[in-house]
């Protein structure tokens, strides 16, 4: 097995950010910090919406047929109503974590 590398999960600064935040706020952040690094070849929701936003750009700039631009927005759509998803999600499992810990 030499000379095969082994990739790293690493938090980059804004994750690690985050998750000081939510311990200094007294919440856990060790659920966040494992999900990060279990997220190894995923690409964020956000981190997608922006490249096809920005493809979008260019497609604009190049003046592509209408049809291919409006199957690109509806890829952006449906990135934002996952993110919309997920984010609905995380208050309802929040909400219910609070209501746990106080009865």
């Amino acid at each position: 097995m030499s000379g095969v590398k082994r990739k790293r999960n690493v938090l980059n600064v804004k994750q690690k950010l985050e998750i000081l935040q939510k311990l200094a706020n007294g919440e856990s952040a060790s659920t966040d910090a494992k999900d990060v690094l279990n997220e190894r070849n995923t690409i964020s929701h956000s981190a997608a919406l922006q490249s096809v936003e920005t493809l979008l750009d260019y497609m604009g700039q190049r003046e592509f047929d209408y049809c291919d631009i409006t199957a690109v927005r509806k890829i952006c759509i449906d990135i934002r109503q996952e993110m919309n998803k997920q984010q609905k999600q995380r208050l309802i499992t929040d909400f219910f974590k609070r209501q746990i810990l106080k009865g």
